[in-house]
């Protein structure tokens, strides 16, 4: 008879799991963690504050870059610089390009950071192409964009500018019928002095002389043919009076213009060329 060996393993006891924690002590050992976390959050952010806060990291210099005929770079850091808050770190770029845009005749500024101390300002400048009439105060300028800004009227150059006036919002339009009807009158040989649209959207043109235009209503290609037509035979037609100056021309008639010329009343509608005059 064979005996078998008795074997016998032997068991080490198992850890206790969390159940077998009493619920008071795992309470306390959650409290413990959660506290270091926010301790070592307090700590991170403290630092973050001072790092923030260092000298250090304080604004060195503004590089200014772009256009600037009418401001040089030491007057735009002049009068940027106590309108910015914040270090190279804090600093918030769409409040710090909002102050390069304040500064007169500055129409657009791109800003950027260069590490670790400078900022860097891109500007493009307003480039003036016509004063915009205001009642009751001074004349605005208009850009070329047809967009409407205000500087110190002295500070402008060019002292040839045309006027335009018009409704509110109207600056564009109006800018652009001028540089259309330039072409048109430059056989009249008078600079246009001013081109108005009137509330209830009529044009009128000054020329240089004195030479006051009624174009009337109508689209831009209206207004222009109205012109051209005007331009194309009122030579001949005050070659009949001497070659006097024309003081008012009427071109709102469909088939026609009147005139009235310096020293004289109202001359008979102009026929349109081609039909005999």
């Amino acid at each position: 008879m064979r005996n078998a060996a008795a074997t016998s393993t032997a068991r080490t006891p198992s850890a206790p799991t969390d159940t077998a924690v009493p619920l008071d002590v795992r309470l306390m050992r959650s409290g413990a963690n959660a506290l270091l976390v926010l301790v070592l959050l307090a700590g991170l952010v403290v630092l973050g504050e001072r790092v923030l806060r260092s000298p250090w990291f304080n604004l060195r210099a503004i590089h200014v870059e772009g256009e600037v005929a009418h401001n040089s770079a030491e007057s735009v850091r002049r009068h940027v610089t106590p309108l910015l808050q914040g270090s190279y770190l804090t600093m918030d770029l769409g409040q710090a390009r909002a102050a390069f845009e304040s500064v007169p005749w500055v129409r657009r500024a791109a800003v950027r950071r260069i590490w670790p101390h400078d900022l860097v300002v891109r500007i493009e400048e307003h480039r003036p192409v016509a004063y915009w009439a205001r009642e009751d105060t001074d004349d605005l300028l208009v850009n070329t964009h047809g967009e409407l800004f205000e500087v110190n009227l002295g500070d402008v150059e060019d002292d040839k500018l045309p006027l335009l006036a018009g409704p509110t919002g109207t600056s564009l339009q109006v800018m652009t019928m001028w540089q259309t009807l330039v072409p048109v009158l430059a056989p009249l040989k008078q600079r246009v002095e001013r081109v108005e649209l009137t509330e209830r959207g009529a044009w009128r043109v000054r020329l240089e002389r004195g030479t006051l235009l009624e174009l009337g209503r109508g689209e831009s290609d209206q207004i222009v043919a109205r012109t051209q037509r005007f331009v194309a035979s009122v030579a001949q037609v005050t070659a009949r009076f001497d070659q006097r100056t024309i003081e008012y021309a009427d071109l709102r008639h469909s088939e026609s213009y009147a005139l009235r010329l310096v020293g004289m009343g109202t001359t008979p509608a102009a026929p349109r060329p081609g039909k005999g005059h």
